[in-house]
């Protein structure tokens, strides 16, 4: 029996948008130490891509994709070559060699591991399960505003009209615009968040840019502010501990936001309806 050996792999994100937490698994890295072996897997075709993202620019993507590659096998020839070196990295440490980590929409994944016979094979097997599992079942993603799509529909049955207004909350480090507020004394913001997304990290790399921008602009809310944000729950449930955790989380976030899910929308329309006749009876009972 042939012996297994420890291997570790990273995984090739492409990121369409970085706020919304829109990214898909486009690759795999994978480095057995004991072989002094670094192999890349990349996907060669956009079909997937452009379903679930109509914008993306297939040339330039196909040609990112190849230059991962010869980046990365000129780094698995500096492995081959160097017994030492070989023993000092894993795949994500010797894959950022190749393409560093930055702002573009082309990340790293954290490192993966596991025992292995065969490195081809579990490359292959990594690359099915990871990046072509859903090729032949592209699942629509919600986006924000189909989040609050519910609520201003229900506002223009009941027929409420809504002052709504952007608000811009700036700090010392960070801006945020939010498109629906609408002021009565304090300020009434609500914000739709999606987290209609592929996976748990998906889930938590969305809530946590929201936490962190959140946190940058604190220092520049001066202004009285009732935060609402209203959650859009995951299709799969297999998320839904993701999802649970995300909420929690909101439930704690700077500015003290009151979070909503979409189960309480008909009771927010009604508090949104109360606050809006009670603002126009008090404007007209002072003319």
């Amino acid at each position: 029996m042939t012996e297994q050996r420890p291997y570790t792999y990273t995984v090739l994100r492409y990121v369409h948008d970085a706020r919304a937490g829109e990214m898909l698994n486009v690759g795999i890295v994978l480095h057995v130490a004991a072989e002094h072996r670094l192999l890349v897997k990349t996907r060669h075709t956009h079909g997937r891509l452009k379903d679930a993202f109509p914008d993306l620019d297939g040339e330039a993507f196909r040609g990112a994709m190849r230059a991962v590659e010869r980046a990365i096998r000129a780094v698995a020839e500096d492995v081959a070559a160097t017994t030492l070196l070989s023993g000092q990295g894993d795949a994500a440490s010797y894959a950022r060699k190749a393409m560093a980590a930055d702002d573009s929409a082309l990340q790293w994944s954290s490192v993966g591991s596991g025992l292995t016979n065969d490195a081809e094979a579990t490359l292959e097997r990594l690359f099915e399960r990871l990046v072509r599992r859903n090729d032949d079942r592209t699942v629509r993603r919600r986006v924000d505003e189909e989040v609050w799509r519910p609520v201003r529909e229900k506002l223009a049955e009941r027929n409420v009209q809504v002052p709504f207004e952007p608000k811009v909350i700036a700090g010392s480090l960070d801006s945020i615009t939010f498109e629906h507020a609408w002021k009565n004394g304090s300020w009434h913001v609500y914000e739709p968040v999606s987290l209609d997304l592929a996976d748990r990290d998906g889930i938590m790399a969305k809530t946590h840019r929201w936490l962190g921008h959140l946190a940058a602009v604190q220092d520049g809310a001066q202004d009285p502010l009732k935060l609402h944000f209203i959650l859009g729950a995951p299709q799969d449930p297999a998320l839904e501990p993701a999802y649970r955790r995300a909420v929690a989380l909101f439930r704690q976030a700077a500015l003290d936001p009151e979070v909503l899910e979409e189960g309480d929308v008909d009771a927010l329309v009604a508090r949104i309806e109360d606050e809006v006749r009670a603002h126009h009876d008090e404007v007209g009972g002072r003319h």
